[in-house]
Order: C-alpha cells, then structure tokens, then sequence
C-alpha cells in the first residue's frame, strides 16, 4: 500500500531541515569566526609588543641604528622563531651568496680557510685554476694581513670579512710560507667549484667522492662516472661523508644514470599531498655499489645515499647519518631577500622516511684513528668480496 505525506507534514519536514542546516551553519561559522578572532588578536599582540619594543629601543638606544640591519635582523628573528634549524630568512648578499654557492661557483681567490693557532689565518686548501693557485699559494701558507691591516689586530672574523668582495675588485694580501712574508694584489674572480672527483681503485672499484651537489655537479658527475666505467670499474663506491649542501634536481640527475626507471623519492606536504621530486628513466648501470656515510651526511646527500639502498641495495657503510629528510624551498622578497622554509618531508620510492631518525648502515664503522680511514678500507673490502662471489 502506498504511503502519502500530507502538504502540511512535508513543509514542517523541510522547515526541521533548513532549520538544522541553519543550525549547524551557523555553530561551525561561529566556530571559524572564532578562530579568526583569536588570531586577529594574537597577531594584533605580536605587532602591538614589536611596535611598543622599536618605540622602547628608539628612545633609549645609545647609538646608530641601520635601517636595513634592523628589518633584517626582524625578519630573520621571525623565521628562527619557529624554531626549525632548517628554516631562516636570508639577507639580499646571503641570498646572493647562496645562489652562487648553490650554481657551484665561488666569487673570490679560491681559497678554503679557517683560523690559524697563531691567530692568523690558515689556508686548508687552494682550488685549481684560481688566483690563489696561479700565484703559487698552497695548502699550509699563512694569511698575516689583509688589505695591508695585520690580521692579530683587526681579528679574525673582521679580516675573513674583508676577504670577500664582488667580481673585478682586487685585495691584497701578506702571505707567510716557511716563514716569509710576501706581498700579493689579487683580483677577485669567479671560479668553478669541483665538487666531484674520482679514481680507480685497485683496478676495478670506481671511487667517486662529492662534495656537494651544486647546479654543475651532474655534469662533474657524469663524466667521473663514465670516465671510471669506460676504463673498467666494476663496482662504485660512493663517498657522501660531511656532505650536505646541494639542490634536489642536482640529486636527481646524479642518481639518473645509476638507477632503473621509476619514482625514486616523494615529498609529503602539510595537507598531506604528495609530489615527485626524484624521478628515474629507463637507463641503469647494473654494477654493486656501496655509500659511505657519517653523522654529518646530511639532507640531500642522505636522500642520495637512502635512494640507492633503497632501490639499488647499495650498502651503506661508516655510521649514522644527520637525519635531515626534509624539503627547503626557497621564495624570493620584494626587498631582495628571502625565506628558506621547510615544507615538506622527504620519502624514498618504498614510502621510507629517514627525517629525524637517520639512515642506519648494513656496516658500522668508526673512524678511530685519524691517519686510518678504516670506513674506506671496509668499503673496499666489501665490495671486493661481492665481485669475488663472497
């Protein structure tokens, strides 16, 4: 038997309904109107301490202020706030400085130093094809002035300051080399970074160590790589140790040649989205390889390391890594700075994330002894077990 509603029943059923809807309409926009409030007003707290804060220091404050120094200095505490070690607003000459370090390239004399027991400064190491090189500066030698101010009185950081300047400007430099000092007039130039490098290994292990993965090292990489492989290497070793620097499409193209076709890494976002950032095509190269890795590899040299475990089973050899899976974008500022911020967390093709925990090495191995590189000779060894069938 068919059942009829009347008129009357079916309009206080659609009155009930718009009247729930209105309802629960109006509790969850209560709800956003409230949230909002609360975060008018807590942003209103933020800016009324700041403000009240620059009013306090403007008065009472006994010297100079920089402008500039000071937006700056605003704008880097409000990214340290977040408390990510990762993330940090970056000045318009850091930003300029990164996209040059980023490109693979030093603006400068080439040099790689650091402060000396003497109080000068100690030149660690002086790249190819520099100003420093062509003038015969080496590994050892002393800088004792800079821009004719002794390096005692003017300190450290304030002469390693002076160091730096633009393409085309020149400074000079006291240098001591087995104890005399000589006077040079540099003239500060771009130069390209190596950041790999390579060699045959007993015959038939390719090493290949990197530095950092800058916008040129695929380049560096792929003619090391085809230059070992040409002359015989029948296994790779891949030394990642105290690397973290580097740009994720630079991974990308290094692990390209090495790895089968497919997703290799993915970055899950805050609304829980997820992009492809390490994809591989169809070329491979079917030989063993192995990574050595400590607690300072880190980010995009952990990524690369936890790419070829994860899809090549390369082992991992030394010791547990930094930790640093996750992903940095960097959005530019009108003011010519800007913010490096985390936004993602970095998984490989198995769905595998190493952000805070690391990755953990099939072979532990401590370096105890500086003049023995016992993590190397492990490698080594284990690789040449594998190519023997062991």
């Amino acid at each position: 038997m068919n059942k009829k509603i009347s008129l009357g029943l079916a309009i206080s059923l659609v009155a009930i309904a718009s009247a729930v809807t209105f309802i629960l309409t109006s509790f969850f926009s209560l709800q956003s109107y409230n949230k909002k409030v609360v975060d008018v007003n807590e942003k209103a707290k933020k800016y009324n301490s700041l403000q009240h804060l620059d009013s306090f220091v403007r008065e009472h404050f006994n010297g100079d202020i920089d402008e500039k120094d000071l937006n700056n200095g605003i704008l880097k505490g409000y990214v340290s706030g977040l408390g990510d070690k990762f993330s940090e607003y970056i000045s318009q000459d850091e930003y300029i400085d990164e996209q040059t370090v980023n490109a693979g390239e030093q603006i400068g004399l080439g040099l790689t130093l650091t402060e000396d027991s003497s109080g000068y400064i100690l030149i660690e190491n002086v790249l190819e094809d520099s100003p420093a090189a062509e003038s015969g500066l080496v590994s050892g030698d002393v800088i004792t002035s800079v821009a004719g101010i002794d390096v005692k009185e003017t300190g450290f950081d304030e002469a390693m300051e002076a160091m730096k300047g633009s393409e085309g400007s020149t400074v000079e430099l006291t240098v001591r080399h087995n104890g005399v000092d000589t006077s040079y007039t540099f003239t500060r130039r771009s130069i390209e970074v190596v950041s790999v490098t390579g060699t045959l290994v007993d015959g038939y292990i390719g090493y290949i160590k990197i530095d950092g993965f800058k916008q040129n090292t695929p380049e560096q990489f792929v003619e090391t790589l085809q230059r070992l492989t040409s002359n015989g290497a029948e296994a790779l070793l891949f030394d990642v140790r105290d690397t973290s620097e580097g740009v994720i499409d630079s991974v990308q193209e290094c692990l390209d040649p090495l790895l089968p076709e497919g997703i290799i890494a993915t970055a899950e976002y805050k609304d829980g989205h997820t992009e492809t950032i390490v994809y591989s095509d169809e070329s491979a190269i079917k030989l063993p390889m192995a990574v050595l890795v400590n607690k300072n590899t880190s980010n995009v040299a952990e990524l690369f390391a936890a790419a070829l475990k994860d899809v090549n089973g390369a082992q991992l050899i030394g010791i547990k890594t930094s930790g640093n899976g996750s992903l940095q974008e960097i959005t530019d500022f009108e003011n010519g700075g800007a913010v490096k911020l985390t936004v993602a967390e970095i998984k490989t093709a198995s769905e595998k994330s190493y952000n805070k925990v690391g990755l953990s090495p099939d072979v532990v191995v401590e370096n105890e002894t500086e003049n023995v590189d016992s993590q190397y000779n492990k490698a080594i060894e284990s690789l040449t077990l594998i190519l023997n069938g062991q």
